[in-house]
Protein backbone atom coordinates (compact mmCIF):
# COMPACT_ATOMS: atom_id res chain seq x y z
CA UNK A 1 0.00 0.00 0.00
CA UNK A 2 1.34 3.83 -1.10
CA UNK A 3 1.04 5.89 1.51
CA UNK A 4 1.56 9.94 1.67
CA UNK A 5 1.70 10.63 5.04
CA UNK A 6 3.08 9.59 8.80
CA UNK A 7 0.80 9.99 11.64
CA UNK A 8 1.94 10.01 15.48
CA UNK A 9 -1.05 10.28 17.58
CA UNK A 10 -1.98 9.17 21.16
CA UNK A 11 -3.32 10.53 24.71
CA UNK A 12 -1.76 13.84 26.47
CA UNK A 13 1.66 13.25 28.21
CA UNK A 14 3.15 9.82 26.32
CA UNK A 15 5.87 11.49 24.22
CA UNK A 16 4.17 12.18 20.68
CA UNK A 17 6.44 15.60 20.23
CA UNK A 18 9.46 14.11 20.94
CA UNK A 19 9.11 10.68 18.81
CA UNK A 20 7.52 12.90 16.01
CA UNK A 21 10.89 15.37 15.84
CA UNK A 22 13.35 12.04 15.62
CA UNK A 23 11.36 10.68 13.17
CA UNK A 24 11.25 14.04 11.38
CA UNK A 25 15.00 14.18 11.90
CA UNK A 26 15.69 10.66 10.16
CA UNK A 27 13.49 10.66 7.75
CA UNK A 28 13.87 14.39 5.97
CA UNK A 29 10.65 15.10 7.83
CA UNK A 30 8.41 18.18 8.32
CA UNK A 31 5.61 18.44 11.32
CA UNK A 32 1.99 19.21 11.35
CA UNK A 33 0.76 19.67 14.81
CA UNK A 34 -2.41 18.14 15.23
CA UNK A 35 -3.57 19.99 18.50
CA UNK A 36 -6.56 22.11 18.66
CA UNK A 37 -4.49 24.39 21.46
CA UNK A 38 -0.84 24.78 19.99
CA UNK A 39 -2.42 27.07 16.89
CA UNK A 40 -2.60 29.95 19.26
CA UNK A 41 0.05 32.17 19.95
CA UNK A 42 1.04 33.03 23.89
CA UNK A 43 -0.37 29.76 24.85
CA UNK A 44 2.89 27.47 25.25
CA UNK A 45 3.24 26.10 28.55
CA UNK A 46 -0.30 24.91 28.81
CA UNK A 47 -0.11 23.43 25.57
CA UNK A 48 3.04 21.58 25.53
CA UNK A 49 4.45 23.15 22.47
CA UNK A 50 8.32 21.98 23.79
CA UNK A 51 9.81 24.27 21.05
CA UNK A 52 12.98 23.49 22.26
CA UNK A 53 12.62 19.89 21.09
CA UNK A 54 12.22 20.82 17.49
CA UNK A 55 16.20 21.04 17.36
CA UNK A 56 17.88 18.26 17.12
CA UNK A 57 21.96 17.79 16.69
CA UNK A 58 22.21 21.78 15.25
CA UNK A 59 19.69 21.18 13.10
CA UNK A 60 16.01 22.91 13.00
CA UNK A 61 13.10 20.48 12.46
CA UNK A 62 10.38 22.85 10.76
CA UNK A 63 6.91 23.01 12.13
CA UNK A 64 3.56 24.23 10.86
CA UNK A 65 0.19 24.66 12.50
CA UNK A 66 1.81 25.90 15.98
CA UNK A 67 1.58 29.34 16.32
CA UNK A 68 -1.14 30.40 13.27
CA UNK A 69 -3.78 32.61 15.62
CA UNK A 70 -4.34 35.17 18.17
CA UNK A 71 -6.14 33.35 21.23
CA UNK A 72 -8.68 35.92 20.85
CA UNK A 73 -9.81 34.52 17.58
CA UNK A 74 -11.66 31.76 16.57
CA UNK A 75 -10.01 28.33 14.99
CA UNK A 76 -12.89 25.60 13.88
CA UNK A 77 -12.08 22.21 12.28
CA UNK A 78 -12.22 23.62 8.55
CA UNK A 79 -9.45 26.42 9.12
CA UNK A 80 -7.70 23.46 10.56
CA UNK A 81 -7.92 21.22 7.49
CA UNK A 82 -7.18 24.48 5.13
CA UNK A 83 -3.91 24.81 7.17
CA UNK A 84 -3.55 21.48 6.78
CA UNK A 85 -3.72 21.30 3.43
CA UNK A 86 -1.08 23.86 2.55
CA UNK A 87 1.22 22.73 4.75
CA UNK A 88 0.40 18.86 3.06
CA UNK A 89 1.12 20.27 -0.28
CA UNK A 90 4.61 22.49 0.92
CA UNK A 91 6.14 19.71 2.18
CA UNK A 92 5.22 17.07 -0.71
CA UNK A 93 6.84 20.08 -3.22
CA UNK A 94 9.95 20.01 -0.91
CA UNK A 95 10.39 16.21 -1.31
CA UNK A 96 9.98 15.94 2.37
CA UNK A 97 7.87 13.64 4.84
CA UNK A 98 4.84 14.72 6.17
CA UNK A 99 4.30 13.86 9.30
CA UNK A 100 0.85 14.86 11.37
CA UNK A 101 1.57 14.55 15.29
CA UNK A 102 -1.09 15.34 17.91
CA UNK A 103 -4.12 14.10 20.29
CA UNK A 104 -6.91 16.16 19.17
CA UNK A 105 -9.04 13.40 17.93
CA UNK A 106 -11.60 15.32 16.08
CA UNK A 107 -8.64 16.83 13.92
CA UNK A 108 -7.12 13.67 13.40
CA UNK A 109 -9.75 12.04 12.28
CA UNK A 110 -10.47 14.76 9.73
CA UNK A 111 -7.40 13.85 8.36
CA UNK A 112 -7.44 10.09 8.49
CA UNK A 113 -11.27 9.56 7.18
CA UNK A 114 -11.28 12.39 4.68
CA UNK A 115 -14.16 15.10 6.16
CA UNK A 116 -15.51 16.56 3.35
CA UNK A 117 -16.48 20.69 5.14
CA UNK A 118 -17.93 23.44 3.67
CA UNK A 119 -16.53 26.76 5.11
CA UNK A 120 -20.46 28.34 4.73
CA UNK A 121 -21.32 26.68 7.50
CA UNK A 122 -19.16 28.10 10.06
CA UNK A 123 -20.37 31.15 9.51
CA UNK A 124 -23.72 31.30 7.67
CA UNK A 125 -26.85 32.62 9.04
CA UNK A 126 -27.83 29.13 10.28
CA UNK A 127 -25.17 29.49 12.35
CA UNK A 128 -26.98 32.86 13.75
CA UNK A 129 -29.95 31.18 14.57
CA UNK A 130 -28.25 28.23 16.47
CA UNK A 131 -27.02 31.07 18.73
CA UNK A 132 -30.22 31.66 19.43
CA UNK A 133 -31.42 29.02 21.05
CA UNK A 134 -31.35 26.58 24.22
CA UNK A 135 -28.57 24.29 24.92
CA UNK A 136 -31.11 21.95 25.05
CA UNK A 137 -32.92 21.98 21.72
CA UNK A 138 -28.81 22.73 20.61
CA UNK A 139 -28.20 19.02 22.43
CA UNK A 140 -31.11 17.56 20.60
CA UNK A 141 -30.36 18.87 17.32
CA UNK A 142 -27.18 17.48 17.59
CA UNK A 143 -28.00 13.82 18.41
CA UNK A 144 -30.57 13.87 15.76
CA UNK A 145 -27.38 14.82 13.54
CA UNK A 146 -25.43 12.26 15.18
CA UNK A 147 -26.27 8.92 16.56
CA UNK A 148 -23.43 7.68 17.64
CA UNK A 149 -22.41 10.89 19.47
CA UNK A 150 -20.42 9.66 22.30
CA UNK A 151 -18.67 12.40 24.13
CA UNK A 152 -21.37 13.60 25.57
CA UNK A 153 -19.22 16.47 27.85
CA UNK A 154 -19.89 18.53 24.42
CA UNK A 155 -23.21 18.46 25.26
CA UNK A 156 -22.76 20.59 28.06
CA UNK A 157 -20.31 23.80 26.48
CA UNK A 158 -22.72 25.96 23.82
CA UNK A 159 -19.78 27.12 21.50
CA UNK A 160 -18.92 23.04 21.10
CA UNK A 161 -22.23 21.69 20.58
CA UNK A 162 -22.76 24.72 17.91
CA UNK A 163 -19.95 24.09 16.04
CA UNK A 164 -20.20 20.25 16.40
CA UNK A 165 -23.17 21.02 14.33
CA UNK A 166 -21.93 22.95 11.98
CA UNK A 167 -19.55 20.00 10.99
CA UNK A 168 -21.97 17.28 11.18
CA UNK A 169 -24.26 19.25 8.37
CA UNK A 170 -20.98 19.89 6.65
CA UNK A 171 -21.09 16.39 5.90
CA UNK A 172 -24.12 16.34 3.78
CA UNK A 173 -23.55 19.82 1.41
CA UNK A 174 -21.86 19.54 -1.65
CA UNK A 175 -19.56 22.11 -1.90
CA UNK A 176 -16.46 20.26 -0.60
CA UNK A 177 -12.84 20.35 0.21
CA UNK A 178 -11.09 17.10 1.06
CA UNK A 179 -7.26 15.61 1.88
CA UNK A 180 -7.21 12.39 -0.36
CA UNK A 181 -4.61 11.87 2.40
CA UNK A 182 -3.27 7.59 2.84
CA UNK A 183 -1.59 7.56 6.33
CA UNK A 184 0.15 5.26 7.83
CA UNK A 185 -0.60 5.33 11.41
CA UNK A 186 1.70 5.10 15.05
CA UNK A 187 0.14 5.22 18.09
CA UNK A 188 1.61 5.69 21.40
CA UNK A 189 0.27 3.68 24.34
CA UNK A 190 0.88 3.30 28.40
CA UNK A 191 -1.11 2.18 31.10
CA UNK A 192 -3.42 4.53 33.04
CA UNK A 193 -0.82 3.97 35.95
CA UNK A 194 2.01 5.45 33.74
CA UNK A 195 0.00 8.08 32.10
CA UNK A 196 -1.05 9.34 35.75
CA UNK A 197 2.27 9.39 36.89
CA UNK A 198 3.70 11.37 33.48
CA UNK A 199 0.77 14.10 34.06
CA UNK A 200 1.11 14.24 37.46
CA UNK A 201 5.13 15.02 36.84
CA UNK A 202 4.74 17.31 33.97
CA UNK A 203 1.97 19.25 36.07
CA UNK A 204 4.25 19.85 38.70
CA UNK A 205 6.87 20.97 36.33
CA UNK A 206 4.33 23.06 34.52
CA UNK A 207 2.95 24.99 37.64
CA UNK A 208 6.61 25.80 38.82
CA UNK A 209 8.15 26.70 35.47
CA UNK A 210 6.22 29.83 33.74
CA UNK A 211 2.27 28.12 33.76
CA UNK A 212 0.44 30.63 36.18
CA UNK A 213 2.85 33.30 34.82
CA UNK A 214 1.05 32.11 31.28
CA UNK A 215 -1.97 32.40 31.95
CA UNK A 216 -2.26 35.39 33.66
CA UNK A 217 -0.38 37.18 30.57
CA UNK A 218 -3.26 35.75 28.52
CA UNK A 219 -5.99 37.43 31.04
CA UNK A 220 -3.43 40.58 30.93
CA UNK A 221 -3.70 41.18 27.54
CA UNK A 222 -6.85 41.36 26.87
CA UNK A 223 -8.28 38.25 26.85
CA UNK A 224 -11.33 37.78 29.06
CA UNK A 225 -11.62 34.97 31.90
CA UNK A 226 -14.78 33.69 29.95
CA UNK A 227 -12.72 33.10 26.43
CA UNK A 228 -9.93 31.81 28.91
CA UNK A 229 -11.78 29.01 30.27
CA UNK A 230 -12.96 28.00 27.09
CA UNK A 231 -9.63 26.91 26.17
CA UNK A 232 -9.82 24.31 29.23
CA UNK A 233 -7.53 22.01 31.25
CA UNK A 234 -4.79 24.25 32.49
CA UNK A 235 -6.21 27.90 31.76
CA UNK A 236 -9.43 26.67 32.77
CA UNK A 237 -8.63 26.11 36.42
CA UNK A 238 -5.75 28.32 36.75
CA UNK A 239 -7.84 31.60 35.19
CA UNK A 240 -10.44 30.08 37.91
CA UNK A 241 -7.49 30.21 40.77
CA UNK A 242 -6.38 34.04 39.59
CA UNK A 243 -9.79 35.07 39.81
CA UNK A 244 -9.93 33.63 43.19
CA UNK A 245 -12.45 31.21 42.28
CA UNK A 246 -10.40 27.97 43.93
CA UNK A 247 -7.43 28.37 46.04
CA UNK A 248 -4.16 26.63 44.99
CA UNK A 249 -4.53 22.90 46.40
CA UNK A 250 -7.95 22.73 44.71
CA UNK A 251 -7.04 24.26 41.83
CA UNK A 252 -4.25 21.81 41.61
CA UNK A 253 -6.25 18.59 42.24
CA UNK A 254 -9.01 19.56 40.02
CA UNK A 255 -6.71 20.15 37.29
CA UNK A 256 -4.94 17.35 37.83
CA UNK A 257 -7.98 14.80 37.51
CA UNK A 258 -9.02 16.62 34.55
CA UNK A 259 -6.12 16.01 32.57
CA UNK A 260 -6.45 12.24 33.25
CA UNK A 261 -10.05 12.18 32.51
CA UNK A 262 -8.56 13.69 29.37
CA UNK A 263 -6.12 11.16 28.40
CA UNK A 264 -9.36 8.66 29.01
CA UNK A 265 -11.19 10.38 26.34
CA UNK A 266 -8.28 10.85 23.96
CA UNK A 267 -8.20 7.04 24.34
CA UNK A 268 -11.63 6.17 23.63
CA UNK A 269 -11.79 8.45 20.62
CA UNK A 270 -9.15 6.60 19.21
CA UNK A 271 -10.68 3.53 19.96
CA UNK A 272 -13.82 5.07 17.64
CA UNK A 273 -11.46 5.54 15.01
CA UNK A 274 -10.32 1.96 14.95
CA UNK A 275 -14.13 0.85 14.78
CA UNK A 276 -14.49 2.96 11.94
CA UNK A 277 -11.72 1.51 10.29
CA UNK A 278 -8.95 3.27 10.79
CA UNK A 279 -5.68 1.14 11.43
CA UNK A 280 -3.66 2.12 13.95
CA UNK A 281 -0.26 0.44 14.63
CA UNK A 282 0.10 0.85 18.70
CA UNK A 283 3.83 0.63 20.44
CA UNK A 284 4.53 1.07 24.08
CA UNK A 285 5.25 4.21 24.86
CA UNK A 286 8.01 6.62 22.52
CA UNK A 287 9.34 3.64 21.07
CA UNK A 288 11.87 5.29 18.68
CA UNK A 289 13.41 2.16 17.43
CA UNK A 290 10.10 0.36 17.12
CA UNK A 291 8.26 3.20 14.90
CA UNK A 292 11.31 3.53 13.32
CA UNK A 293 11.79 -0.12 12.17
CA UNK A 294 7.70 0.10 11.44
CA UNK A 295 8.10 3.18 9.15
CA UNK A 296 10.91 1.91 7.29
CA UNK A 297 9.21 -1.11 6.22
CA UNK A 298 5.76 0.06 5.91
CA UNK A 299 6.10 3.65 4.62
CA UNK A 300 9.08 3.54 2.72
CA UNK A 301 9.01 -0.48 1.79
CA UNK A 302 12.48 -0.71 2.55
Amino acid sequence: MSYNLITILGPTAVGKTNLGVNLAYKFKGEIISADSRQVYKGMDIGTGKDLTEYRINKTNIKYHLIDVINPKDEFNLFEFIKYFNTAFSKIRKRSNTPIMVGGTGLYLNSILQNYKLNKADFNDSYIQQLKKMSTEKLALILKKLNLKLHNTTDLLNRERIIKAIAVEKSKLKDDLITSNINSYNIGIFLSMDKIKEKIKIRLKHRLENGMIEEVKSLLDSGISYERIKLFGLEYKFIAMYLKDKLNYNDMYQKLNSAINNFAKKQMTWFRKMEKEGCVINWIEGSDYTKAQELIKRNYFNE
